[in-house]
């Protein structure tokens, strides 16, 4: 759109004094005459000019001195960047063309779409084609009109493909952007550049500087209150406001949607209230304005885990910004911000239980955050996202979760250590129940392991090795607490099942660190626990034993050696009074006779049977008391014979159904069986 002269706009006065005197009205028609003169002989020039040319050396610096002193009218521009952009002139003296493009006022849409014309046409160099696009982003507030210019997004998404460009396309097409650019394959090829470019550099440029110097000489110096002002009278940042309490956006359509709805049959998101309006009108939903709105919303998650990738991919846009933004161990400068980032954290968690997987913005957030985590802020929250890690994900997870929280374990509370382990738990129980859900899907024989199967199984391999070094550093520095040792039975209840019950051949025994602080512990529940961990070990080994096919994959002859040797110590402690002998495990409790002597414990080999046992002794005396109640001396001799076997019926009918189980398989029906390979 071109515009007459006496319609042309003039910059705004920055000051309401005037120090200097005013440019004359004479002056400026002499000067235009002047650079038009100055355009005309550079738009004559035929074929490719030299910088030595001295034809070209008096319009150049008319063209420089006018720039600088009063700037340039809309249609100067438009005519000056025809002129540098053809090519005609060379990349040096095109190069001093561009950067005296100086405003006066605005700059019309049709110089802008002039200028890109002629970067698709490849009359200039990639230098020349650089510094258009920085002249775009500093100038972006003065082009009067921008619908046109809107609508050649894809002119500067195909810049991409040029290295040299890409940096400054990005920022363009950042400026362009609005909802209907949004496209699977736009969004698609700059999330692909998202981890390499992060944000975009401020120019300094002097272009600035000489808008500044040309207002001053028109309008003289700015008084100190319009100084203040001065920021607003630039292109201001694109970067939105920081969300400084981290809610997630109320779910609302956009307007054109609404719109088009009462056009269309169309169904807006307001009107979205509940399950079954979702069922019947999921094909006509359009997604919400604002991605985030899904967050807390379980009728919009049921819509987000249906609808196509591009939906995905702008929930893993918006919130990896929004985690990097919120992230209180890198940004915190009061508790508030803490208090805010926990909440969205617990929004999250929620949204990744109802879909019952985890987002992949998380996932980066926690590989990208945990070797900056103290462990104390948000401690809870962060490990929440740790349950809903991707199985296939675990290439990372060694160096990006394994590495941060054994550094943080081994100096931490027991209250960490726990949290730590439970959440190693439940991402172990999610892993396997997402395995049998694809099992489901794909019908596939648990006797055929395909390529996906044997990473699964590698990964929980090394999940459960990383998982027994950690619970046997944790019971040694926290003095075998009941609470750690809870959490690591239930992880090893899970381990010691996942043949049977979720149809993947692994097998992977306990470490002795676990095994026999268990094994004397003071407490009924634990050693009851270890008992039906042991029971479920063999059956499954009997199971695995009878598939010769897959015996070479994580189930070996060393894992049935080491199931014998906890079995004989374990029968041994309590059935056949054998404790503290020689002991098959390398590691297993063995003293020498003179050291029981000096103990002075009387049957010291009886102290950790099913009557002697610190865990199990007050049982013993709650039985004696049944069966002899006159007599107070409470003689243990008397649980002997046929009242072994009333005493082992009486400790069942108490509860402790591990131990039932454990003694009627491994030592009742088959006293000396053991599992064989």
């Amino acid at each position: 759109m071109k515009r007459s002269r006496s319609s042309e706009q003039t910059l705004p006065a920055t000051g309401s004094k005037q120090t200097r005197s005013v440019t004359k009205p004479e002056e400026i028609e002499d000067d235009r005459l002047s650079i038009e003169e100055a355009l005309n002989c550079l738009n004559k020039i035929k074929g490719s000019a030299s910088k030595k040319n001295r034809a070209l050396q008096g319009p150049l610096k008319t063209v420089e001195k006018i720039a600088q002193e009063r700037g340039l009218a809309p249609e100067e521009i438009h005519n000056l960047l025809n002129i540098a952009l053809s090519g005609k002139l060379g990349t040096v003296i095109s190069n001093r063309l561009l950067k005296n493009l100086i405003p006066i006022s605005v700059i019309t849409e049709d110089s802008v779409i002039s200028a890109v014309s002629w970067l698709c046409a490849r009359k200039c160099s990639s230098d020349i084609q650089v510094l258009v696009l920085k002249w775009l982003i500093v100038m972006f507030d003065f082009i009067d009109q921008k619908e046109n210019v809107n609508a050649l997004y894809g002119f500067f998404f195909s810049f991409l493909r040029y290295d040299k460009l890409l940096p400054f396309a990005c920022h363009v097409l950042c400026l362009l952007t609005r909802m209907e650019s949004v496209k699977p394959f736009h969004v698609r090829k700059l999330l692909n550049l998202h981890g390499s470019m992060m944000s975009f550099r401020t120019f300094s440029h002097p272009w600035k500087t000489a808008i500044d110097n040309v207002k001053l000489r028109i309008h003289g110096t700015p008084s100190a209150s319009q100084l203040t002002l001065k920021c607003m009278e630039y292109p201001q940042s694109q970067k939105k406001e920081r969300n400084t309490k981290l809610i997630p956006p109320v779910c609302s359509s956009n307007a054109e949607s609404l719109a088009e709805s009462e056009k269309h049959k169309f169904f807006s998101l307001e009107q979205l209230q509940t399950f079954p309006q979702l069922l019947q009108n999921i094909q006509y939903l359009e997604p919400p304005a604002q991605i985030g709105s899904v967050i807390g919303n379980p009728l919009l998650l049921h819509y987000f885990s249906l609808k196509d990738k591009s939906v995905s991919r702008r929930m893993h846009y918006w919130m990896g910004h929004t985690l990097k933004e919120g992230c209180s161990w890198y940004k915190m400068t009061n508790q508030e911000d803490e208090l805010n980032f926990k909440i969205f954290l617990e929004e999250v968690f929620k949204a990744e239980c109802f879909l019952q997987r985890g987002f992949l913005a998380c996932e980066e957030f926690l590989w990208k955050s945990l070797h900056f985590w103290d462990g104390c802020c948000c401690q809870s929250q962060v490990l929440q996202l740790v349950r809903w890690i991707s199985p296939n994900s675990f290439s990372e997870m060694k160096t990006y979760l394994y590495q941060p929280l054994l550094k943080l374990f081994s100096i931490s509370s027991l209250y960490f250590k726990y949290e730590v382990l439970e959440s190693l738990r439940e991402l172990l129980l999610n892993m396997l129940n997402c395995h049998m859900q694809a099992d489901m899907a794909t019908e596939s024989n648990v006797d055929v392991l395909n390529t996906t199967q044997v990473d699964l199984i590698s990964s929980l391999a090394e999940l459960i090795h990383f998982v027994n070094r950690l619970s046997t550093v944790g019971l040694c520095l926290e003095n075998n607490s009941t609470l750690l040792m809870n959490v690591i039975l239930d992880f090893y209840e899970t381990v010691s099942d996942i043949y049977l019950k979720y149809k993947l051949p692994l097998v992977i025994m306990l470490p002795t660190g676990v095994f026999y602080p268990a094994l004397l512990s003071m407490n009924s529940a634990t050693l009851d626990q270890l008992c039906y961990i042991m029971y479920r070990y063999r059956i499954n080994l009997v199971a695995a034993k009878q598939k010769p096919e897959i015996k070479k994959f994580k189930f070996s002859h060393q894992i049935c050696q080491e199931y014998n040797r906890y079995l004989s110590t374990i029968v041994g402690y309590l059935w056949t009074s054998q404790a503290f002998q020689e002991s098959p495990c390398p590691q297993g409790i063995q003293l020498d006779p003179e050291v029981l002597e000096m103990t002075r414990v009387k049957n010291h080999r009886k102290g950790f049977n099913v009557v002697f046992h610190p865990a199990l002794m007050g049982y013993a005396m709650l039985f004696l008391k049944k069966m002899q109640p006159e007599d107070t001396t409470l003689n243990f001799k008397f649980i002997r014979g046929a009242r072994w076997g009333w005493y082992q019926e009486f400790l069942y009918s108490q509860g402790l159904q591990g131990l039932k189980l454990f003694i009627e398989s491994s030592i009742c029906h088959a006293p000396q069986e053991k599992v064989r390979h």
